[in-house]
């Protein structure tokens, strides 16, 4: 079958949240770029693509910089924050950490609806330019540049175009979810922060004089935020932002993903999510089209 995506390649972001859920810090969640390909279709639907729909979307990290820092002889690093504004009475008002990070990242975004007229006059192309070279904000973060924006056409159905696709996205690691990772741990009756902590954590030994250090799975596995769940009623509440939407207290849902090299998937839904909405768990997620357990 014959797909069509928007291929944004090397965005430079500064000062993008770090900080996804309250266990996590790193590479910004999944709502966060989700978050920015929705808000980049809703500019485009009100300029003259009406009809467009960016699907699905996927990240690829070429380059991380957090903001921490680990003096000599230090066991854990610090979060490097910024210094607030004096209060009204000259003093360094509470603060709460903002962990931040410097990305380069390429986002991959399926189109539909998009008129091949629209494509073949390259005004799409303009449009997504200005936008994300304007000020657009990426998981938080401002974006100071910008490389190639294409529309790319392939045949998923043939296995070399999908590796010539996939081989325009590197070098960088694309994030793919785990969680059959926690199913497995969870089966065996384990606690579901105690199984993500037992992939992630490195253990140390010593044998005949030499250190060797591991994890429990192979990969670069680590903890992900994928969205939120409900956990009160849909209704008012005082003092909203918004007093025309209803509100909804939730909490962040977090589970293992893996963070890997786009030449190494065998199909181009490994790395593409979208949003899911189930009614009935109140659960606001971001999914994988296609997942490892799946494919399995």
């Amino acid at each position: 079958m014959i797909r069509k995506f928007l291929v944004l390649k090397q965005i430079e972001v500064i000062n993008a949240n770090a900080i996804s859920s309250p266990y996590t810090i790193g590479f910004p969640a999944m709502t966060a770029w989700l978050g920015a390909v929705h808000a980049l279709q809703r500019r485009l639907n009100v300029v003259g693509f009406e009809n467009l729909r960016l699907s699905s979307a996927g990240v690829v990290s070429h380059e991380a910089k957090l903001h921490t820092y680990r003096g000599k002889g230090d066991y854990v690093a610090s979060i490097v924050g910024t210094a607030n504004p004096l209060d009204k009475d000259e003093e360094r008002p509470s603060f709460i950490e903002e962990g931040r990070i410097h990305l380069t990242v390429s986002i991959v975004a399926e189109i539909d609806g998009l008129s091949k007229k629209d494509e073949k006059r390259g005004h799409i192309i303009e449009k997504v330019e200005k936008i994300v070279r304007g000020l657009m904000k990426l998981a938080g973060g401002d974006v100071i540049k910008c490389g190639e924006v294409s529309i790319v056409r392939f045949d998923d159905e043939d296995p070399g175009e999908t590796k010539r696709f996939l081989a325009r996205l590197m070098p960088g690691y694309t994030i793919v979810q785990r969680r059959d990772l926690m199913i497995d741990a969870m089966a065996e009756g384990k606690d579901a922060l105690d199984a993500l902590i037992e992939y992630v954590a490195i253990h140390h030994r010593c044998e005949d004089g030499e250190w060797k250090s591991e994890r429990k799975s192979a990969g670069w596995i680590v903890p992900i935020a994928v969205g939120f769940q409900g956990i009160s009623k849909v209704d008012r509440a005082l003092n909203q932002r918004d007093p025309d939407t209803p509100h909804r207290f939730a909490e962040s849902v977090v589970t293992l993903g893996e963070f890997k090299m786009p030449i190494r998937l065998e199909d181009v839904d490994e790395m593409l999510w979208r949003y899911n909405y189930d009614e009935q768990k109140a659960l606001y997620l971001c999914e994988p089209i296609k997942s490892k357990q799946e494919g399995e």
